[in-house]
């Protein structure tokens, strides 16, 4: 794509999904479909969440990157586009617009209001993504793209929208569309996006971890706080959490293998008593 020629710079409002516009892992909205239909199985994805956990303790380099892009390839490959998409659109509505903070949608109106252009960026895939930014009404949406073949993943990423690569979508966009980076604003809760937030002249940090808050009062960053809605119950709460972190944002593992190993630490201690 070109340029569009406006001569005049428009600035953006740039949102990260989960945990910022929504109050859990976007991917829960398919698991418990995933899991009945025999997409994903109890084995491989317990193995992944606890093999991978430990990369998602630090920050977003390089290295992390690939091993999360490479455990992603593994678990989807060979998987139905269509049928993903598919399951997508027909969850959307039922399982996130729940979740989604009211704060959350009050700011992205405050935005639209002032003329600013709303877009999603998340480490997702755009099956998933594309369908809540429709619901939510956002301009564009920037997700992790696999490729396809015959229909089916192949297992490899177009494009890993995770980490620094979050800014070079941000930037390729803002060229395409005419952004002002300098006047944008950025929303997210993880200290792996940010570089995303350094990106953008107006970062803020939403329900930020006590390092991202740290760096967002050092930097004099607005620090925001949403209530968290009423949660979404699922029948097989374990697994669910297991299989979304799995199935298509690498960055919910950390918190579901923390959730596990706090539930194993507890068991342990009662044996002890």
């Amino acid at each position: 794509m070109t340029p569009r020629k406006t001569g005049v710079s428009r600035a953006a409002a740039f949102f990260d999904l989960d945990k910022t516009l929504i109050a859990r892992s976007s991917t829960l909205a398919l698991t418990s479909t995933l899991v009945a239909e025999g997409i994903l199985r109890r084995r491989t994805v317990l193995r992944s969440v606890y093999a991978q956990a430990a990369y998602q303790m630090g920050a977003a380099d390089q290295s992390q990157s690939d091993r999360l892009r490479a455990m992603l390839g593994r678990v989807i490959d060979g998987w139905d586009a269509s049928r993903i998409a598919r399951l997508a659109a027909e969850r959307i509505a039922e399982k996130v617009a729940p979740q989604v903070f009211g704060e959350a949608a009050a700011l992205i109106e405050q935005h639209r209001a002032a003329g600013r252009a709303i877009v999603i960026v998340s480490a997702s895939t755009r099956e998933l993504v594309e369908p809540i930014g429709a619901m939510l009404g956002a301009d564009r949406t920037l997700a992790t793209r696999m490729s396809v073949r015959n229909g089916r993943y192949t297992g490899e990423a177009d494009f890993f929208n995770y980490g620094p690569a979050k800014v070079r979508s941000m930037t390729a966009l803002a060229l395409v569309e005419g952004y002002d980076l300098a006047a944008s604003y950025a929303y997210s809760d993880s200290i792996t996006d940010l570089p995303m937030l350094m990106a953008v002249g107006h970062p803020a940090v939403v329900n930020p971890s006590r390092q991202l808050r740290r760096i967002a009062e050092m930097r004099g960053w607005d620090v925001i706080r949403f209530r968290a809605p009423q949660p979404v119950r699922s029948e097989n709460r374990r697994l669910a959490l297991a299989a979304a972190a799995v199935a298509l944002t690498p960055p919910a593992l950390v918190w579901v293998a923390v959730w596990l190993a706090r539930g194993r630490a507890r068991r342990a201690q009662l044996r002890t008593v």
